[in-house]
């Protein structure tokens, strides 16, 4: 169980890459939604649910696998919240490229209340969170985006 749950959280290996591993985690949700973009907005809101609760379960293991809080080799949490960046668009390459680094951004300030769900919830719950704001905040500033007409 341990070591499923390490091959998964890791992204099949990529959060093992000494450098940028979140980065490598995230572009696997750049590849999902590119796969997943033809199913249909109920299928894919599925989807992504079920990656998002699944992130939980398999980063909370990990976590313990590592003996590490929030172990920086985790990046199916950055996988989740990127898929969940997607949720608010339809498929364009500009959407895939934009919901990416406004992901990362996002990911990476830790903004209210990503913060605060990183430092305050337990396990995979802290592990996971964070990044599902941060792709909250990353779709809503790319429909936003759209809405507005500035892309």
């Amino acid at each position: 169980m341990k070591g499923l749950s390490k091959l998964f959280a890791t992204g099949l290996g990529v959060g093992y890459s000494p450098m940028a591993p979140g980065t490598f985690g995230s572009l696997w949700g750049v590849f999902f939604f590119y796969y997943f973009h033809s199913f249909s907005p109920l299928h894919f809101r599925m989807i992504v649910l079920g990656l998002s609760l699944f992130a939980i379960v398999v980063a909370h293991v990990a976590e313990k696998a590592f003996h590490q809080k929030d172990c920086q080799k985790i990046v199916i949490d950055e996988t989740a919240g990127q898929l969940l960046t997607y949720l608010f668009v339809s498929y364009t390459f500009r959407n895939l490229v934009l919901g990416f680094v406004l992901f990362r951004l996002f990911d990476i300030a830790k903004i209210f209340p990503a913060n605060w769900a990183q430092n305050h919830l337990p396990g995979g719950l802290g592990i996971v969170v964070d990044d599902l704001v941060a792709g909250v905040q990353a779709g809503l500033v790319l429909w936003l985006m759209h809405r507005l007409n500035v892309v």
